[in-house]
Parts: structure tokens; sequence; C-alpha cells
């Protein structure tokens, strides 16, 4: 193998910067889309990687657990080394100009399963009512429950519209009807919201993880959704609405919506070139402007 690679020879890697776990895992899902990494295979042990990569296990095992998240390893464990996933299932987008969009169901899921791989984990988010982050955050809490992945800190922030606002969407063809839509619509942002909280400051006693869940309130509708990953990463987008038919209580509406779960989702990511490390640093200011100038304190009620 490259002896920039191997450390076992006692060569050092003085002049060579020692690789983030983010980057273990990039060079390592490189060999398993090239083939280099069949399906069914093992990979070399967590010793074996550290030593190969020049790092601490800890880093290793970080790396194995994104791609686990991801579907492209099994067996993820300190006992045995990791095998290569026969059917890999959903990934992560890849980011860069030239990345497909995703549907916000298929895409955010995994990378907010990334995002809890690390120590610190920061996650920011303007959506509509929470209902995809509420989902996406499953996966993390099943590992950290499981023992699978333990971060020492988690963030959010969550911005969503007032519920002293009359919304531009979702609302109701007729806009006589458009009381009842408002009172759905504010019940479901209170009940997804409570459950994004609830699951997340419940590690504080399970897990001994210091959480904080913040929510603040917009004064207007937000035309697209935002999430933004550890600093690292940006997930935009739109809201893309329709005429639809819908059953609220005992009453059919025709109301104008979108359907957020299958937003499209774009992806960005600061180590991708200077187009998305822009687009990364300035949804993030955008997000702080917007929290700390116009946004209002949010109550969850019941």
């Amino acid at each position: 193998m490259d002896p920039e690679h191997v450390l076992a020879s006692g060569r050092t890697r003085s002049q060579r910067p020692r690789p983030s776990h983010r980057e273990i895992a990039d060079e390592l899902r490189r060999r398993i889309r090239s083939g280099e990494l069949r399906p069914g295979r093992r990979l070399p042990t967590q010793a074996a990687l550290a030593d190969e990569f020049g790092v601490e296990r800890g880093a290793v095992r970080q790396a194995l657990r994104i791609l686990r998240s991801e579907h492209l390893l099994t067996a993820v464990s300190q006992g045995s080394p990791a095998i290569v996933a026969a059917l890999p299932g959903a990934v992560p987008l890849a980011a860069g100009p030239a990345a497909p969009p995703q549907p916000t169901m298929v895409g955010l899921a995994p990378r907010i399963a990334a995002a809890f791989a690390t120590p610190h984990v920061r996650i920011d988010a303007l959506c509509l009512t929470s209902v995809s982050l509420t989902l996406a955050i499953g996966e993390p809490l099943r590992e950290i429950h499981a023992g699978q992945v333990k971060p020492a800190k988690i963030d959010f922030r969550v911005l969503l519209p007032s519920q002293d606002i009359e919304l531009a969407f979702p609302v109701a063809v007729d806009a006589a009807d458009g009381g009842l839509l408002h009172r759905r619509w504010l019940a479901q942002r209170n009940a997804q919201g409570q459950v994004l909280r609830q699951n997340l400051l419940a590690l504080r006693a399970t897990h001994g993880i210091d959480v904080q869940v913040l929510f603040r309130a917009l004064p207007f509708t937000p035309p697209v959704k935002l999430y933004l990953l550890n600093g690292a990463e940006a997930l935009f987008a739109y809201y893309t609405l329709g005429r639809r038919e819908r059953q609220i209580g005992h009453e059919h509406m025709e109301l104008y919506d979108a359907d957020g779960t299958r937003s499209m989702l774009f992806a960005f990511e600061q180590r991708a070139g200077r187009r998305d490390a822009a687009f990364v640093d300035q949804s993030r200011l955008w997000f702080d402007a917007l929290w700390e100038t116009i946004s209002s304190e949010l109550v969850l009620a019941s």
C-alpha cells in the first residue's frame, strides 16, 4: 500500500495533517463505491485503519458510524471489522455543482444521522412545522439509545412561523375556511415541536448529554426550508405550492399547500469548493440574522 497512508513501517506523517473522521469516511466511501471494497467484504480492523490514517481509533469509529448511517456498512462495532453492505440503501446527498437533489425524507435523515457522529451536534432549521426534522432524528436517537454513538453536546435552534400571522400557506382557496386551517396548522406545529424537544431533552436524563433545544417565531411564512448541520453543511429546499383537496376535521376543503417532506433538497458543503462554502456561510449568516433580529419568543402551547 502507498507509504503515505501506512504508518506501520515507522514513517511519520509530520508533513501531512491528520485527516478528520469525515475525511476518513470520504476515503472509505470512495473505496466502496469504486468497487475496491466489494459488498460482503470485511474492512480492516479499526486498529489497522487507525494505523493507516495516522489517527486515534475514536476518529475511525466516528467515520465508520457515518458510513453505517448511510447504509454502506453493517456490523459496525468495537469487537470485529465492519462489513461492506450487500445492498446499500439510501445514502446522503452528494455535494457540489453536479449533485442531484433528493426528496427531503430521502436526503435529510442520513445527513442528520451523520451529523450526530460528532462530539458537538449543532443543527439549525428553518421550516413550516418541523415534521421532517422530527422524523429525521429517529435514527440517531435509536443509535444513542443503543450505545452506538454518544455526542457530548447537542444544540438545536428552530425557526417556525408565528401563530399570530396570517399564513401565506397552507391557505384555503375559499378564504372563509381559513380559521379552521390555521388552527390545524398551529396544532401540528406545536405538536411536532413538542415531540422534537421532548425526545432530545430526554437524552439529558438517560445518557447525560448536554442538550439545548430553542425555538423562535418568524413574522412571515418561509417559502423555503433550510437545515444547517454542524456549521459545515447547508440543506436547502423550496416549498412548492399546489392546489390540493384535503379532509380537515369533518370538512372537505380545497387549499393551496406544499408537501414539505417531498420538497427537493439540495446539499452544499464547506469542503465542496468555493461555491458551496460561500452558500453555507451565507446561509448561516442569514439564519443568525433572522434569529437575532426579527424573530420572537415562541411558546409551543399544548
